[in-house]
């Protein structure tokens, strides 16, 4: 466990399902934690800030900090943090640092999905978002695994074993639910049906990336990036080989807003 003889900053992404939180020193990842998120984002931020800092000795909190940024969908809703940065410049920025060579990020969080190219800086060159329907999302997906009485790990595993596709066409997914209940109602298959839910998804995906320009490398970050199904479906739409990242690519909205902790820390004492 870590000495906190040391500098550490802190970056605090707040999503929709999950907070998650990154600690770093001057030269590494020394902490992190994903906890599911609370109905109060301020919660939430405190929750994930202290499950990470109980991995280092003598860091007790938020005070504790060199500098701290929060960012994701509830970072205005983190008041001790010195300042919150869009998740969009964050996944960029942290995917930026595991491998410099991706040019490509899909998103696919909780309740939106995002496209974003980078600059050879780690910048944001272009990105464009889908945050109008839950469809694509991962809320989709979790609702999906219900239809099929699975938990979600399960449910991304279905579609592994099947030997065809059956396409779920519909694009609202209050219609996409009747669909697939009553494709399980005819007796179809359903780790077909699954896969043709994945593949649905990896549809909606390709259509951002087309509008912000598809780079290799490529990768998937946000809770998704944990689905297999969807990424065999999204390689299969892509025609190209996904990205591994070194770190979790969930933490990677917090990497990215503890590496601009670090830097905005810098700069104050230079």
């Amino acid at each position: 466990m870590p000495s906190s003889n040391g500098r550490y900053y802190a970056g605090c992404d707040i999503g929709s399902t999950t907070g998650k939180a990154v600690i770093l020193d001057e030269n590494r990842i020394v902490a992190s934690a994903i906890i599911p998120a609370e109905i109060d984002p301020e919660q939430t931020a405190r929750k994930v800030l202290s499950k990470a800092c109980e991995k280092i000795n003598g860091l007790n909190g938020t005070n504790d900090f060199a500098y701290l940024v929060g960012t994701g969908y509830g970072r205005n809703e983190v008041p001790f943090a010195n300042d919150n940065v869009s998740e969009i410049s964050c996944h960029a920025l942290g995917v930026h640092s595991c491998d410099p060579s991706i040019k490509t990020i899909v998103d696919i969080g909780g309740q939106d999905v995002k496209g974003i190219s980078i600059n050879e800086d780690g910048s944001i060159l272009e990105f464009a978002m889908n945050d109008k329907c839950a469809a694509g999302t991962g809320r989709f997906l979790e609702m999906m695994s219900k239809i099929f009485r699975m938990d979600l790990e399960a449910f991304s595993n279905l579609s592994l074993e099947a030997r065809n596709v059956i396409p779920v066409t519909s694009q609202c997914s209050v219609f996409a639910e009747t669909e697939v209940i009553s494709l399980l109602s005819k007796r179809r298959p359903p780790s077909e049906i699954a896969a043709g839910i994945q593949a649905s998804v990896a549809k909606r995906s390709y259509t951002l990336l087309k509008r912000v320009g598809i780079r290799p490398k490529l990768t998937v970050t946000g809770g998704c990036s944990k689905n297999k199904g969807l990424l065999v479906a999204l390689q299969k739409r892509l025609r190209m080989d996904i990205a591994p990242l070194p770190v979790d690519p969930q933490l990677m909205g917090a990497l990215g807003a503890a590496i601009m902790a670090r830097k905005k820390a810098g700069s104050i004492t230079q």
